[in-house]
């Protein structure tokens, strides 16, 4: 096999590699306490001065957790943890000072003159060697069998930890897909598909809590409802795809009208009601003024370079603390039918 062929192969499995630790997403997190408790037994096992927690990075090995050492990350020319993660399992160094890929380490020449390593691999889920848990001394020196057996394990409670916090992670994830899926319910359940506004189902409850805080609060609203005159002389001229794109545009003409607080419902085929809260009878009626001006002016529709304008009645009540919720649609539905057998294109109030 040729040298260009293993290249390629060390790039396949380097980028794999990298890709397993990206997943865990540990790197440049703030220290845990979990990590931290499991470096300080390492080193207290091994009765050793420093140990790290550490991930190796494309260029630079990373510190979870840090023991002895003032540093978070070290560039990966001068890691010994490199040479680590190409080992099966544990990686010893007795005395860095006899091991030809350690004896012009800048860390093993001077400060802080590492003499000692051991390093017990961390090794994906998916079988990639991401980083080490690792103890090191100022003094070559060995580890008995029961400290290497404990730092394998430790290793292990590593990867552990990892792992639990990556399932949080995805449970987070799927927690806020699930919220985001059900407010996308309620929101479909609540509108009206054709106008994008509030569906009769969902005003009304709106209703029934305005009311209610009347109750409390001994303040007064209005109840507006609006109804297009001759609706259906759209739709038997141009079709019911017009008559559709008049309620879309009826729709954005409210929003500009009302205000932010108050609610818009389509009603039911071309009817309209809007809550108008903190609103008195007076306050309404310029509302329903500044509507009825705006499609005088502004045609509703246009098709084929011709402008369709159209007019609708109106009819408005006051909501106060004595108001019931039937009793109050029933009375401003009876005010928009005044409205119509006065001629349409005007608007009654109580």
């Amino acid at each position: 096999m040729n040298n260009a062929v293993l290249e390629d192969d060390y790039a396949d499995h380097e980028e794999l590699r990298l890709a397993a630790l990206a997943a865990y997403d540990i790197l440049d997190t703030p220290p845990e306490a979990a990590f931290d408790a499991i470096t300080e037994i390492a080193a207290l096992i091994c009765d050793a001065p420093i140990a790290v927690i550490n991930f190796i990075d494309r260029d630079r090995q990373w510190f979870k957790s840090v023991l002895g050492l003032d540093v978070r990350q070290t560039p990966l020319n001068i890691s010994i943890c490199v040479h680590a993660i190409t080992q099966p399992d544990l990686f010893i160094v007795p005395d860095t000072r006899l091991d030809a890929r350690f004896t012009d380490n800048p860390l093993v020449r001077g400060e802080p003159y590492l003499r000692f390593y051991a390093g017990a691999l961390l090794r994906s889920e998916t079988g990639y060697p991401i980083g080490t848990l690792c103890v090191l001394d100022y003094q070559p020196r060995e580890l008995n069998e029961k400290q290497l057996s404990a730092l394998t394990a430790l290793a292990g409670q590593v990867m552990t930890q990892l792992e639990l916090l990556r399932a949080h992670s995805k449970q987070a994830s799927l927690i806020q897909e699930l919220q985001a899926a059900q407010a996308e319910l309620l929101a479909l359940a609540s509108t009206d598909s054709l106008s994008g506004l509030l569906n009769r189902r969902a005003f009304e409850e709106c209703l029934e809590n305005e009311l209610l805080r009347l109750k409390r609060n001994e303040q007064s609203a209005a109840l507006i409802m609006i109804d297009f005159d001759h609706f259906k002389s759209i739709n038997d001229q141009f079709g019911h795809a017009a008559g559709d794109c008049v309620i879309r545009n009826f729709a954005e003409l409210c929003h500009q009208v009302f205000r932010q607080t108050d609610v818009i419902s389509r009603w039911g085929g071309e009817e309209f009601v809007v809550l108008l809260p903190n609103t008195s009878q007076a306050q309404a009626l310029e509302a329903a003024e500044r509507l009825q001006q705006l499609l005088k002016n502004q045609p509703i529709l246009e098709l084929k370079q011709q402008a369709i304008f159209m007019t609708v009645s109106i009819g408005i009540s006051t909501l106060t603390a004595s108001c019931e919720l039937e009793a109050s649609l029933r009375g401003v539905d009876q005010l928009l039918y005044l409205a119509k057998a006065q001629g349409r294109n005007c608007t009654v109030c109580a």
